[in-house]
């Protein structure tokens, strides 16, 4: 299971995935081509809507980059309309029905990994996560700007956790 990341513009005017989000890509292909070589029965969902009003939804961006890295089209499962990670998670289960065993390999960024999992769990989905990045701090006397984006980035991690929270409890999810 292999959650979007978000889409940029590449210097050529081409959608391509995001940094943190070509990580879980590689990781993704990565997996597959471990589990293939095991022998075992290998998909990859891909889920990822487009919340950002590009041209293209994420799943259906990354699904060429699988293809490149050795992912068979055939094993690939594509959710394109989720647009936060909870539609990730209801629409998965969905998708996969009631015949779902319920284990999965779950990819995504470390900062993404605990609300996943939540709301995986909330449809009854036990997953094994595996981190495809981590971001290290860095030290500086002076701000960076990579500094103002990690934190923004655990800021809306730690909101999007307490809105699902609340919205369990209040019953909108």
């Amino acid at each position: 299971m292999l959650l979007g990341g978000g889409t940029t513009y590449d210097d050529n005017n081409q959608l391509v995935p995001r940094r943190d989000a070509f990580t879980r890509v590689v990781a993704a292909a990565d997996l597959y081509r471990e589990c293939r070589r095991a022998g075992g029965v290998c998909r990859v969902i891909v889920s990822g809507g487009n919340p950002e009003h590009h041209e293209q939804a994420e799943a259906d961006n990354y699904a060429p980059f699988l293809f490149a890295r050795g992912v068979d089209a055939s094993d690939v499962l594509l959710e394109n309309e989720s647009v936060n990670t909870y539609e990730n998670a209801r629409n998965v289960a969905r998708l996969l029905g009631p015949e779902r065993d319920g284990s999965f390999v779950l990819i995504t960024s470390a900062y993404h990994m605990r609300r996943s999992l939540a709301a995986f769990r909330a449809f009854g989905m036990k997953a094994q996560p595996f981190v495809s990045n981590v971001r290290l701090p860095h030290v500086s006397l002076f701000p960076r700007r990579r500094g103002f984006v990690d934190s923004e980035t655990a800021l809306h991690e730690m909101v999007g956790l307490a809105r699902f929270y609340v919205y369990r409890l209040v019953g909108l999810y």
